[in-house]
């Protein structure tokens, strides 16, 4: 059985430009789980001894590494400085 390629998904053209506190947790837990997978699968690699299982988990963990990498920018923005620069969303009460 082949692995289904991830490039089918579709991009989501332009991230929010500031973060809810449920997203920033969210966005937390999910670089742990990222973390803990690339650790666990370059913790394997390291001790098989098949070639070809071998590869299969190191490419298995640079994805997880890659999904890191990419998450991790969401969390390295100035959100208050983003919410300031949102236009305001309330109407005047009349």
């Amino acid at each position: 059985m082949q692995m289904q390629s991830q490039t089918n998904q579709p991009q989501i053209p332009n991230p929010p430009r500031a973060i809810t506190t449920k997203d920033l947790l969210y966005i937390k837990d999910v670089l742990s789980w990222e973390l803990l997978a690339f650790k666990k699968f370059h913790h394997l690699a390291q001790q098989v001894t098949n070639p070809q299982i071998k590869q299969a988990l190191e490419k298995s963990g640079q994805m997880h590494q890659n999904h890191y990498q990419r998450l991790l920018p969401h969390l390295q923005v100035n959100n208050n400085a983003a919410l300031a620069n949102l236009p305001n969303q309330q109407t005047p009460l009349q």
